[in-house]
């Protein structure tokens, strides 16, 4: 086997979710680009057809699901779905994920508990789920943010940030639990700013200030920045990674 056929995931079969937009769509093409077959899971699940299409368009097969991650119930019924339809689960990617921006002497309490349950209790139900299914070799990626290990210096994001540091914490643990008694490695994505839905929310002129003051390469990622270090992680390259977040972020961490 060469260096580039231990990237490949030929045969694999990977389960995205937040798959209807934004970062989903990239890592969900990229796996399907890999070899990879693609559970594609949403809330907005009317959004998935196209995305099905994009993985079909590159020789690999799909199906979609509607998923609410915050939904324990929702978790176990998208797994037994992909196992149906695939025989297998061999990579998770757990991407869906909200945001707020509200200060923290004004935020709502269900607002911030709505940002807790899908970024971090879903993650951790979407992982349980495929915990209890995958086969040794098998890899899950939280996704991530650089927030969870740095603040974001302009806009309130309190709810966001803490549950992105959870997912550092979470996925050491996870890491520790599986990878060597399931052999399932656990690791982390921490991107930093990519065009989405989430930084659409943002006023231009922030993010470009943003990228002037504290991004070494003065600018934002590009989806294909990106989603090569998520083939790596969901990859045999990555065999003995176990536990860690990796860095996309143009540098914004070294400032």
């Amino acid at each position: 086997m060469t260096v580039l056929d231990r990237f490949r995931l030929d045969d694999k079969v990977a389960i995205v979710t937040g798959a209807s937009s934004g970062l989903g769509v990239g890592f969900a093409v990229a796996l399907a680009e890999a070899g990879a077959d693609v559970a594609l899971a949403a809330r907005r699940i009317d959004r998935l057809a196209t995305v099905a299409a994009s993985v079909e368009a590159a020789g690999r097969r799909a199906i979609t699901h509607g998923t609410d991650v915050s939904r324990p119930e929702d978790c176990t019924d998208l797994v037994e779905a992909t196992v149906e339809a695939f025989g297998r689960v061999d990579v998770l990617v757990n991407n869906a994920g909200v945001s707020t921006m509200s200060p923290a002497t004004r935020e709502d309490p269900a607002e911030f508990r709505r940002v807790v349950d899908i970024n971090l209790n879903g993650a951790y139900w979407m992982a349980q789920a495929c915990g209890r299914v995958m086969k040794p070799g098998s890899s899950i990626i939280n996704i991530g943010s650089v927030l969870g290990f740095t603040t974001d210096r302009g806009l309130p994001q309190a709810a966001y940030c803490s549950t992105k540091a959870a997912i550092v914490g979470l996925t050491r643990e996870l890491a520790q639990q599986w990878g060597g008694r399931k052999g399932i490695r656990v690791n982390a994505l921490a991107p930093g700013y990519f065009p989405s839905e989430m930084t659409d929310q943002l006023p231009a002129d922030y993010i470009a200030e943003m990228m002037e003051r504290r991004v070494p390469m003065r600018r934002t990622g590009r989806i294909d920045e990106l989603t090569p270090a998520l083939v790596f992680l969901a990859s045999d390259a990555s065999s003995y990674v176990n536990g860690i977040s990796l860095p996309v972020d143009g540098g914004l961490l070294t400032g």
